[in-house]
């Protein structure tokens, strides 16, 4: 058993490290008061080929996999972009390139691969609904086909990065839930151009206003009469739930990276304070109250660590990996708000001041517990799937 990363994975760190030793704490902070995207260093990394990771070598990328990806969103959000603004990358090199890679059509790859490896395209990925919720089974987004293409209705809601995709991942369903047999089948997905679709008026969307992540917006998104080519199906029409779990156990992951480094900035943060705060003579970090709790942090990073590579190393080698996905995500998030929390309570009364990064990160900590998919149901996956304890429903 071999713990040792590849040399592509090291080489993907240090890379992304440099790209981001130009920007400090001060200018994440910037970009979230501002709600803007870190335009800056989405350029770097565009330039630097970091984006095509996931891009097949013959469509201009470096033809690398998912355990590549989630070492460039954890260090993307060790460097201080935290759980947040670290999403930024998964919207793209993630949900788009990874995907359209092992499920696109040639026609599809040979079109969009190239532009996304060059950052000259990007991508979002709307599933979830306001009724159906983390039910996913439940959407009722409908597409029809209509001659040669398909006509879509429905509402979509947090779906992040709409204002600036070229392309949107869209899960529909083909036959409805009710009459699907099983539940999984009657889902597709579909590639919708989201400038024309834009200016055609036939997709439409609404900010959210949130607490934090806001360099990334998300959005309440209306599709009306939505009109899309059969040949926009990415895989196979009635069949998406293949594509979309290869969606959301990247996305798991993915997500789970981001936290982890959001959990190592902010375990930074709060070491940092601890040694140069002093209260009855000495650094406060010499107290065992103080010093204890970041320890354990620590552990449960590393631990976290493990089963998110061992996720990421099953996903690139095909063969099954949600419940270390799920798992991954769980424990990242868990550290993550551990982390967050215990910066906070280490920082005392400052906490509350924005000329430290803190609010910062605990309001991306408290992201992870919830989304994209909320703790509860990780626990009831290992419950019930894994554990093969009944269900409650």
């Amino acid at each position: 058993m071999d713990f040792t990363l590849p040399e592509t994975a090291e080489d993907v760190r240090r890379g992304i490290a440099d790209v981001c030793s130009r920007y400090d704490m001060a200018y994440w902070q910037r970009c979230e008061t501002e709600k803007r995207w870190p335009e800056e260093v989405w350029s770097e990394l565009a330039k630097g080929g970091w984006l095509g990771l996931a891009v097949p070598e013959e469509y201009g990328g470096g033809g690398q996999g998912l355990l590549e990806l989630a070492v460039a969103t954890e260090t993307l959000a060790a460097s201080g972009a935290a759980g947040g603004s670290a999403f930024t990358y998964v919207l793209t090199p993630g949900f788009g390139a990874l995907t359209i890679a092992r499920h696109g059509s040639e026609a599809q790859r040979a079109e969009l691969l190239p532009r996304l490896a060059r950052g000259e395209a990007e991508t979002c990925f709307a599933l979830t609904e306001p009724d159906a919720g983390s039910n996913s089974l439940a959407i009722t987004t409908s597409a029809r086909r209509d001659g040669d293409e398909y006509v879509i209705n429905g509402r979509k809601i947090w779906i992040t990065g709409v204002q600036r995709a070229s392309w949107m991942l869209l899960v529909t369903r083909t036959i409805p839930a009710e009459r699907a047999k099983p539940r999984t089948t009657g889902l597709t997905v579909f590639l919708v151009d989201v400038p024309r679709a834009a200016a055609a008026g036939q997709l439409t969307f609404r900010p959210i206003p949130k607490m934090g992540a806001n360099t990334t917006p998300s959005n309440m998104v209306f599709l009306d009469d939505l009109r899309v080519p059969a040949s926009a199906v990415l895989g196979e029409v009635d069949a998406g739930a293949l594509v979309l779990w290869d969606i959301l156990n990247p996305e798991r992951v993915l997500l789970g990276a981001s936290a982890l480094g959001g959990a190592e900035v902010a375990l930074r943060v709060a070491v940092a304070y601890a040694k140069e705060r002093e209260v009855f003579g000495r650094p406060i970090g010499a107290n065992q109250a103080i010093a204890f709790p970041l320890a354990q942090v620590k552990a449960k990073i590393e631990l976290a660590r493990l089963m998110l590579y061992k996720a990421a190393w099953l996903f690139d080698r095909r063969e099954p990996c949600a419940t270390e996905a799920n798992i991954a995500k769980l424990a990242a998030s868990q550290a993550a708000w551990e982390a967050a929390d215990h910066a906070f309570q280490t920082h005392g009364g400052m906490a509350y001041s924005l000329e430290y990064p803190v609010a910062r990160l605990l309001a991306d900590a408290r992201i992870g517990r919830v989304a994209p998919v909320t703790e509860e149901l990780l626990l009831n996956y290992l419950a019930t799937q894994v554990l093969g304890l009944p269900r409650s429903f």
